[in-house]
């Protein structure tokens, strides 16, 4: 445990927990039902994790997911995990962040994670920027 990290120190209302790890919502949500999947220990990153953490994290992503098909009736779902500074991690603890998406609320959601580099969204010949 870190006391100054603040999933280390969580004070509120868990979506979905298990032994060893919860889920919350996201303070900054991307989208409506935006949630983070959090192992309970203080690790930064998935090579640290234990190969009982990673099942727990792994069973609350799809305890999670039901959880917000039942609330928002997403159409899908970006899941993704910002590990490094370099990589945009903010909060120096492993998270997973599940992010629910809906028909239409981007104008062409092909490539998904793919789009995190602009310069590299090119998912196909002739497809996003060259």
């Amino acid at each position: 445990m870190d006391d100054t990290c603040i999933f280390c120190s969580i004070d509120r209302e868990t979506l979905a927990e298990n032994e060893l790890a919860f889920a919350i919502l996201d303070r900054f949500p991307a989208a409506t039902g935006h949630s983070l999947v959090i192992p309970r220990r203080h690790v930064l990153t998935m090579d640290e994790l234990t190969g009982e953490e990673a099942l727990a994290l792994f069973a609350l992503i799809r305890q999670v997911k039901t959880l917000l098909r039942e609330r928002f009736g997403p159409d899908g779902f970006n899941i993704g995990i910002n590990e490094g500074e370099a990589a945009g991690q903010t909060v120096m603890h492993l998270h997973i962040h599940i992010i629910p998406r809906t028909r239409g609320d981007v104008e062409n959601p092909r490539g998904g994670i793919r789009k995190v580099l602009p310069c590299r969204r090119r998912y196909r010949h002739g497809e996003g920027p060259a």
